[in-house]
């Protein structure tokens, strides 16, 4: 039995923050930044809305586009570490609005590897064949947690959100073929947001310490992020008998273009072969790769049989890939 994806959608909101408005508000360029990490824009969601908002507009147009309907969708799993509220899960919102009144499911935290951790979770149930069909979302709201006073984080960082369908498969040759994921406590102090848990849960002192917003040692997670990214894509295609030269597609976290150089330069990727996006939204955290994905499906770019390789690098520090042959 493998899990194979069926349908993708993808949302971004209208409103976008370029590298020009941020001339305005920080003392950095356009130059800069497009030098520093590819991003020329991002996209930034009303403050009245939420990342649910997002959530179901990409889930959503795959509901356009399948025979699934949302009723019979048995699982829902969402990769974010900007949830509406802290209780309830945000993936209960989506569920009430979309109408998926058989399916149960959660919230899932692993930074920007988020979407790679809830793709590969939400495999395991439909290979078990207890589940016929799961909904995986990654998304986020970043532009709720960042500080545009901080030139360190304020460019890198934008909203959206991208969705898959997996559903049940006899074919054993396609689908979510295997995957790898890491974790290490070490990266806890280079990225994280302090406030509002239960350690230090919000008061006038935290807001005023700025402790609510995302803070990033840039170097140490670049540093990090090369080498994890490198190491877990490569032991998955060796595992699996392949190289760089026998993917079609690498979809990679959109963090910084120089990162994504990095990886590809080590699988020895031509320009043609890495999926790339990162200068219209920035890194939208767990909504990166289904966004990646589901764009370049509706633009017709894979074929049956294409090997995509996936692979993050998040908070915590996290890491993982996930490598599938496409199915449809």
């Amino acid at each position: 039995m493998r899990a194979i994806i069926t349908g993708l959608g993808h949302y971004s909101p209208e409103e976008k923050l370029t590298n020009k408005d941020l001339e305005k508000l920080v003392d950095t360029n356009d130059e800069w930044i497009r030098v520093r990490t590819g991003i020329a824009e991002r996209s930034i969601l009303d403050k009245a809305k939420g990342t649910s908002y997002m959530a179901l507009r990409a889930a959503r147009m795959i509901f356009e586009q399948s025979a699934v309907s949302p009723e019979e969708i048995e699982l829902i799993i969402l990769a974010t570490i900007t949830p509406d509220m802290p209780v309830p899960s945000a993936a209960s919102v989506i569920q009430k609005e979309l109408g998926a009144h058989r399916c149960w499911g959660f919230d899932l935290n692993g930074g920007c590897t988020g979407f790679v951790y809830a793709l590969a979770t939400a495999s395991q149930f439909i290979e078990t064949g207890r589940y016929k069909n799961a909904l995986v979302i990654g998304a986020d709201k970043m532009s709720c947690i960042i500080n545009y006073e901080d030139r360190n984080t304020c460019v890198i960082f934008g909203d959206g959100a991208g969705a898959v369908l997996l559903e049940q498969s006899t074919e054993s040759d396609r689908g979510i073929i295997d995957f790898d994921l890491h974790l290490d406590g070490i990266g806890i102090e280079y990225l994280n947001v302090l406030g509002g848990g239960s350690l230090h849960p919000a008061t006038m002192d935290t807001v005023q310490q700025k402790m609510h917003y995302v803070y990033q040692d840039g170097k140490t997670v670049f540093k990090y992020a090369v080498k994890g990214m490198c190491s877990v894509s490569e032991e998955v295609l060796k595992r699996n008998g392949l190289s760089g030269k026998d993917l079609n597609y690498l979809i990679p976290h959109q963090a910084n273009l120089r990162i994504i150089d990095a990886v590809a330069k080590k699988l020895r990727l031509t320009p043609e072969q890495v999926i790339i996006n990162i200068e219209k939204y920035g890194n939208t955290t767990a909504a990166t790769i289904p966004l990646a994905m589901s764009e370049a499906h509706q633009q017709h770019k894979f074929k049956k049989d294409d090997w995509v390789l996936l692979s993050a690098f998040g908070a915590g520090f996290t890491w993982g890939s996930v490598l599938l042959k496409w199915a449809i």
